[in-house]
């Protein structure tokens, strides 16, 4: 049976996108945070090796089968491409770009699902509505940071700044690599059993890479404020153990294009986190953006239920 035919409830699936777009599109903000006060490759550890130890160790309470050891390699191909070079990516860019210019080029993760997707080539190319969906959500991200990107591209911007823009292209098809991966290779596991071994298999990774790097014999507890922990505790519950588990369940039951969507809605949030949290300004140019940008979701769902 296909993943996207399988009976879900209504009420599920549109409270795990509400996770996806909302909370994801909060995260980026509070990964700046968590930066400002450790390496990345710190925050990582903690981020997902904390969730992990929290989902698994959950999973083993309720008598799941948790040590299917054939499954394992699997989950931790899918939590490296997600969770290490994906969301690493972005972690490692937010050194150098703003967390909104940041969540511009995460934005062009559909095209890589429509790109990586072969088994749905002939299904998503010739709907319309997917693509015009695609192309309007766009149309609607360089409405809202066209001028960033103009001043990110110049010839005058920072070298790092430049090379955060490659890290970030290879970021995104890492990500939609590693969902379609986890979408298509099948496993005996629950939804949480795989996001825990998916977030563990991400944390180590994130911990050998600051050894390599000396980070953790550099890091000091005791230099970090009281926002940045914070900001890990939002980013172990809400970003990993709610949102990365939904995001999983979603691949399962939703068309993998339907579900990239929240890489159009999350910069809405990041604009709005902004706007009330850190004295940004928003334009009519840029509101009009966030009207097109929800138009384009608006299509890329309609042409699901089109087919439906």
């Amino acid at each position: 049976m296909q993943a996207d035919t399988q009976p879900v409830s209504t009420a599920k699936v549109i409270a795990a996108f509400a996770v996806i777009y909302i909370v994801w599109g909060s995260t980026y903000f509070f990964i700046q945070i968590a930066i400002r006060n450790m390496p990345v490759t710190i925050m990582g550890s903690l981020r997902f090796i904390t969730a992990a130890v929290l989902m698994l160790g959950w999973c083993i309470a309720n008598k799941e089968k948790v040590f299917v050891w054939r499954d394992i390699i699997p989950a931790f191909i899918t939590g490296l491409l997600l969770l290490y070079i994906g969301n690493g990516a972005v972690a490692w860019s937010e050194q150098y770009l703003a967390s909104s210019l940041v969540a511009v080029f995460i934005a062009s993760s559909p095209v890589w699902f429509i790109i990586l997707d072969y088994s749905k080539w002939k299904e998503n190319f010739a709907n319309r509505f997917t693509i015009a969906g695609i192309l309007l959500g766009f149309a609607g991200i360089f409405f809202l940071f066209g001028k960033n990107l103009q001043q990110a591209l110049t010839a005058t911007a920072n070298k790092w700044e430049v090379i955060s823009l490659g890290v970030l292209t290879i970021g995104s098809i890492s990500w939609a690599a590693g969902s379609l991966y986890g979408k298509y290779k099948p496993t005996s596991f629950s939804g949480p059993v795989n996001s825990g071994w998916q977030m563990l298999g991400a944390g180590l990774a994130y911990a050998v890479t600051g050894l390599i790097r000396n980070d953790w014999g550099q890091f000091d507890l005791h230099n970090v404020t009281p926002s940045g922990w914070a900001a890990i505790a939002y980013l172990v519950t809400m970003g990993s153990l709610v949102g990365y588990s939904s995001y999983v369940w979603l691949l399962k039951v939703r068309p993998a294009t339907q579900v990239s969507t929240h890489a159009y809605v999350n910069p809405v949030v990041a604009v709005l986190l902004g706007v009330f949290f850190a004295n940004e300004k928003i334009t009519f140019v840029q509101l009009i953006g966030l009207a097109v940008i929800l138009g384009g979701v608006l299509l890329v769902n309609l042409a699901k239920n089109r087919r439906r």
